[in-house]
């Protein structure tokens, strides 16, 4: 598999539990997000818009996705959430499919357009490395086993004055019997979380 059929397989809506663990600070943050990914074409106007962005030749692009998000976080302030959409665009090696560069409208880290490395791994995870001016993040995407319907993502972004935090997620696809399994942490899970933030705990 090369990273655009792994953008095709995950083309669809999804219920993504995230745990994100602030280092500096030993606590964790709990949260729930439905992230809508749409995989796009090579002369998809949006993936040709990004190659134009970065200066890069749009013939290269082998597609892209749509990745569109809402959802919150335990620690966010009344009123606020988690809602925005991005453009990735897939540009690989010439002698390698599998690797090369991932293109995106806006980084995960910092709201700025960034070019990243991507690499399939031998498990056909999907690893991201992304530098930005200030810090540095490390991505991983995998699919549970041969099923369709259960993503794992794990995350982790340094900042170079030395705060880093590290998530993990399971992901969903909605309206599967995986989520209606899994609609939420249960209950006993989740309140022994919280209370185990409150000490220490480690690891979008």
């Amino acid at each position: 598999m090369d990273a655009m059929e792994f953008f095709q397989r995950s083309a669809g809506t999804w219920r993504s539990q995230r745990s994100t663990h602030h280092l500096a600070f030993r606590r964790a943050e709990l949260g729930e997000l439905e992230i809508t990914v749409s995989a796009l074409t090579p002369d998809d106007p949006r993936v040709q818009e990004i190659c134009t962005m970065h200066e890069v030749d749009g013939q290269l692009a082998a597609g892209g996705a749509l990745v569109q998000w809402h959802g919150s976080m335990n620690w966010d302030r009344e009123g606020e959430g988690h809602e925005d959409s991005t453009v990735m665009v897939i540009v690989p090696d010439v002698d390698n499919p599998r690797k090369g560069k991932l293109l995106r409208e806006k980084g995960y880290a910092e709201i700025v357009p960034v070019a990243g490395e991507y690499e399939m791994d031998d498990e056909d995870g999907l690893n991201l490395v992304t530098e930005y001016e200030t810090m540095s993040a490390i991505e991983r995407f995998s699919f549970a086993g041969d099923s369709d319907d259960i993503r794992m993502r794990t995350s982790t972004v340094k900042r170079f004055g030395g705060f880093n935090t590290a998530s993990f997620c399971i992901e969903t696809r909605i309206g599967s019997a995986a989520d209606t399994n899994a609609t939420a942490l249960p209950e006993a899970l989740k309140s022994s979380w919280e209370q185990e933030s409150a000490v220490s705990l480690l690891g979008w």
